[in-house]
Parts: structure tokens; sequence; C-alpha cells
């Protein structure tokens, strides 16, 4: 099932899990939350709550922070509420302060972003080049198993590898299975510190275009369109849209180049 699932590119979890229906309000309220932090990334569980009431919606802090936790969102100012490793798991030290980056697989890094469907959600993790910008690989789940982030690595380091991989501190990417692959490559392991999801700035600006651009302009149906439209997004993302921090050339012909 493992390499039926990798030939596939189709998170092995997919294939056994029974989604859990949801409601309405509950769906709504997701999707409103989501729209706001795209919009203002810094607010903290605090200040979604006060702007959420000054819009008209009556919602408590410790609600929004278990939506915060459901959608694994966190403010990119520090804070004391932020995603917490696993307690048995490895932290590394955050290597990237005052590092110039100079050229292609110096530094890859990774995260994990909520995307919204018509009835439900599901969660989007990718690996960017941070030079050149470029999508190494991706994967969608509908948990937040760290299976599909494995699985997903591996891909990537099959065709290559960096110098410093850089991620938080969620416990998928401290997981000695996903830490592990890293090590057996000679790879140097980089963690954000605490609160501090502007040390991952690159992939929090992807996840803006990918939702402005892509994932807001329709509503998906199935975890396959979902799959089928982040693909053809990624390609272009990749090979036609122009970065303007790359002078308006794409991400591909700096790395591929």
């Amino acid at each position: 099932m493992r390499e039926q699932c990798l030939l596939l590119n189709i998170n092995r979890s997919s294939i056994y899990y029974k989604p859990r229906p949801i409601d309405e309000t509950t769906l709504a309220l997701l999707k409103l939350v989501d729209e706001i932090y795209t919009r203002y990334s810094f607010f903290g569980s605090r200040q979604m709550s006060n702007y959420l009431r000054l819009n008209g919606h009556d919602i408590g802090r410790s609600e929004i922070r278990s939506i915060y936790e459901k959608l694994g969102l966190q403010a990119t100012c520090p804070g004391p509420h932020t995603s917490k490793p696993h307690p048995e798991h490895k932290i590394y030290p955050y290597l990237l302060r005052n590092t110039e980056i100079v050229k292609c697989d110096q530094v890859w890094s990774t995260d994990i972003t909520f995307l919204r469907m018509n009835k439900g959600f599901v969660y989007l993790m990718a690996i960017i080049d941070w030079f050149s910008r470029y999508v190494l690989g991706w994967s969608i789940s509908i948990t937040l198993d760290a299976d599909f982030c494995i699985e997903a690595l591996s891909r990537v380091l099959c065709g290559g590898k960096c110098d410093i991989f850089n991620t938080d501190q969620g416990s998928q990417f401290t997981s000695k299975e996903f830490t592990g692959l890293l090590l057996a490559k000679d790879v140097k392991i980089s963690m954000d510190g605490k609160g501090r999801a502007l040390d991952n700035i690159f992939v929090e600006r992807l996840w803006r275009s990918v939702k402005y651009e892509c994932t807001y302009l329709r509503e998906w149906e199935t975890v396959r369109e979902i799959r089928q439209g982040i693909a053809g997004y990624f390609n272009f993302y990749n090979n036609e849209r122009p970065h303007q921090s790359l002078g308006g050339q794409t991400p591909a012909s700096i790395y591929l180049n």
C-alpha cells in the first residue's frame, strides 16, 4: 500500500480515513478565520477575537485558540500560545540568523497550511528552495499525521539535497522519521525559534500566494479536485509566474539553470 501511494502521489491516511461531517456554522467560522489570518498573519488569538467582535462575530479567545490549533496557525509575532513540539522529540537550533542566501540548494524549508473545501478542509505541506523560491515538492492530507510530510520529503531527497533544512517546531517535523531522513543525507537541521513564524517567511509568503491566487478563487468539492488544482497552481508558480523578488524571472528559470 505504501509503494502504491508513493507512485500515485497519494497520502496513505486518505485511503483509510473516514471524514467526520462538519456543521455549516463551524465550517463558515474556519473559513472566516483563515481569510482574516491570510490578510493579517500577525493576529494572535486575542487580536483575532477582538477583530471578529468588532465585525459582528462574538467569538471568545479560547475558541480562537482551538481554531488556530485545528488550522495549524500561529501569529507571526512572538507570543505565548504557539504550536508545541512533541515532548520526546529533539529540537534543533535556528541556524539561519544573519545568514546570506547566495545559491540554490543552500536552504530548503517547509511548513503546513490549511486549505478549505466546500464541505471540509485539508492540509497542504510544501518544500521550497529559499534562493529561487522553487517549490520542490508538496503533499496534501486530510489529517495532521506526520506521514504525508515524511513521504513528501522522501520524494524530494531522491532528487538531491540541500545544505540546511529549516522547519518550525511542529511534531511532524521534529519526529525521528522526518529528521532521520535529513540526517541520513548529512543535511543540517534548523528549526524556527519558538513563536517566530517569520523565521520561515518564504513559506509564509508562498501560502499567501496559494490562497489568493488559487484556493480562494473557487469552491473545491473533493480532495481529488483540490489536489489537481494545487498541482496545476504549483506548475504555474514554478514555471510561468514572474516573481518580483527574482527580477521578474520564474523560480524554475533560477533553480533549473
